[in-house]
């Protein structure tokens, strides 16, 4: 019998969800071309990573999770899942760059094709809409339609690719990079 859960909900990150996000960004880092990180990380290695999002400003992390309903009528807590994640963070680190954000999003693989990324940036691009930022980016890695359709529905525009600028799994990557106004 599945198990009943509740619509995605998202929400700012916090301290409790670092296991959980650094084991969805390790699917990603031994099974994809997605990002170019080539060795997983321990959560306590993610650690500054995930300070460096707090719940204001404009760099912000948003994770979308659903309730395990289920576990309630069997008389367990109610567990909350992570489906996916979406940042903000800087650009480069340069003080002229401090208007501009690179943006993305990790869905986990059981979560895709539910409107969970679509989700996670209605919420990012909302907490960002008070900041004082220009322009988002986007680098995806290629092949990547779903996430080439996610950005351009949230008026992303091409503004370029390089060509073969990393290497993972015994190839080289192309990267599409993607702007929007803010």
């Amino acid at each position: 019998m599945p198990s009943e859960r509740t619509e995605p909900q998202v929400r700012p990150g916090v301290e409790a969800d670092l296991e959980a996000l650094t084991e969805l960004y390790n699917y990603y880092v031994r099974e994809t071309p997605i990002t170019f990180d080539t060795a997983a990380f321990t959560p306590e290695e993610r650690r500054p990573w995930l300070l460096s999002h707090p719940e204001d400003g404009p760099h912000r992390l948003m994770v979308a999770t659903e309730t395990d309903l289920g576990a309630i009528s069997q008389g367990s807590e109610a567990s909350q899942k992570i489906l996916g994640y979406a940042t903000s963070s800087p650009y480069r680190p340069k003080a002229a760059y401090s208007t501009s954000v690179e943006v993305t999003v990790y869905v986990a693989p059981h979560a895709g094709g539910r409107g969970v990324g679509t989700l996670l940036y209605e919420a990012l691009f909302a907490a960002l809409a008070g900041e004082d930022l220009h322009r988002a980016y986007a680098g995806i890695a290629q092949p990547n339609e779903a996430s080439a359709r996610l950005h351009e529905r949230f008026g992303f525009r091409h503004v370029g690719t390089y060509r073969e600028v990393g290497r993972k799994f015994g190839r080289y990557w192309d990267v599409a990079w993607y702007e929007k106004d803010l």
